[in-house]
């Protein structure tokens, strides 16, 4: 039997959370417009709040009776008018995703230009009525909850288009730290991660995540949840090696331990360096970090990642055929960064342009093309650079069976889209 540590199943049951189960054919029409109105993260999107928009101009009074329509609309006037009748709602489960009011404001997509009075009127209403700024529910069953702040935040895998922040994520967040929701939300981090932006990161670290206990879903969840410490640890490690210098200097200037080794035995610095992000690995290098250490085939790595031909040569022909076949996906890495001089290097040492990898993290699973991550990400030169060396534009990537072309016009990277075009048969 394995030792893994698994979440009680009573647990689970009571916060678990599956929004795309099938939808019952009698469902109320409100609950309707709640499901339409918010993010899920299943198919989010543009289109779908438009429909809930559709939908309440027909129904006006949808959220005359239903308080979680009420409060996934912003209908602060309803609202107040359901918890004076019944102050037992604000901490009633309803609605398609049997939640409380609060989690359908904070998920609420409905209006981009919502005015703030409603929102934080509903919220400061619900809290003060007794609800929990720690409500949270298990996305499938999976152990990071999916909170409040998780919702306010926004983002995720989809992107910022089709995954928005809430239009007053920081008010709301706020409001939401003030009444005593914990900072160390594992799930709004996470969702954040992949954008620049780091309001909601200075807002939690304001707030104090990375310290205390992490609240009561690290007690419910125990080490199937990362600690605090983990948590930032994780940003700052994502940070390094995804080119996000601000986020670091935010990370370090409140703290975040920067002479951490990590499970390869890399500090961060040797993990910017490995990455080929030069100015990150000098900024925490003065910082007071452990100077870079690399030797041999990491060495050579950095070398190549920051598009040193020099350096990367004078390492010699055996290093680099031995770093060719142990890492020939090094190509697609340094497509996602967007680092032309280290894919133009790597294709002048023989690396093959169509090997396979993955784009998010340096690994061999072999998930994309160089072709398809510098299409996806509009890196237009990177494209045509890939292109003169013999990369196919008709290879299909392994998880979606979508071309470069198909990338980039998922992406909405129209530039690249147009060099892809004239060379893609599909």
């Amino acid at each position: 039997m394995s030792d893994t540590p698994r979440l009680d199943v009573d647990l689970v049951e009571r916060y678990r959370w599956d929004p795309d189960a099938p939808e019952d054919a009698a469902e109320a029409e409100a609950d309707r417009l709640c499901r339409l109105a918010c993010l899920w993260y299943c198919d989010d999107g543009p289109e779908r709040w438009g429909q809930a928009r559709r939908l309440l101009d027909e129904q006006p009074a949808l959220t005359s009776a239903s308080i979680w329509a009420a409060a996934a609309t912003n209908d602060l006037a309803a609202t107040e008018r359901l918890v004076a009748g019944d102050a037992s709602l604000a901490t009633t489960r309803g609605g398609p995703f049997r939640s409380c009011p609060l989690f359908y404001l904070a998920y609420s997509r409905l209006d981009a230009t919502v005015a703030a009075e409603p929102v934080l009127g509903i919220a400061r209403l619900l809290l003060d009525a007794g609800a929990d700024p720690n409500e949270g529910y298990l996305w499938h069953g999976l152990p990071t909850p999916f909170t409040l702040l998780t919702g306010a935040f926004g983002h995720g895998e989809l992107g910022p288009v089709n995954q928005p922040s809430h239009p007053h994520s920081i008010a709301l967040a706020r409001m939401l730290l003030e009444a005593g929701a914990d900072p160390n939300d594992g799930q709004g981090l996470y969702n954040r991660m992949f954008e620049s932006d780091d309001d909601h990161l200075a807002l939690l670290l304001e707030y104090g995540l990375g310290g205390g206990a992490g609240g009561p879903w690290k007690a419910r969840l125990g080490v199937e949840l990362a600690s605090p410490r983990e948590m930032v640890l994780d940003q700052l490690d994502w940070a390094v090696s995804h080119d996000q210098l601000g986020r670091v200097e935010l990370l370090v200037e409140h703290g975040v331990e920067i002479a951490e080794r990590d499970g390869d035995g890399h500090t961060p610095a040797e993990v910017a360096a490995l990455c080929g992000n030069v100015e990150i690995a000098e900024y925490l290098v003065a910082r007071g970090a452990p100077a870079v250490g690399l030797r041999g085939l990491e060495a050579l790595v950095a070398a190549v990642m920051s598009g040193d031909r020099a350096r990367a040569q004078s390492f010699g022909d055996e290093l680099i055929d031995e770093l060719r076949t142990s890492q020939p996906w090094l190509i697609v890495w340094a497509a996602a960064r967007g680092r032309l001089a280290a894919v133009r290097l790597l294709i002048e040492l023989g690396w093959e342009v169509n090997t396979f990898g993955r784009g998010d993290v340096p690994s061999g699973m072999k998930w994309q093309t160089a072709l398809h991550t510098a299409a996806g990400e509009g890196y237009v030169d990177l494209v045509e650079l890939l292109l003169s060396a013999g990369a196919d534009p008709n290879l299909r990537d392994a998880r979606f069976g979508g071309t470069p072309l198909g990338w980039a016009k998922h992406g909405g990277r129209d530039a690249a889209a147009r060099v892809l075009a004239p060379v893609t048969s599909e």
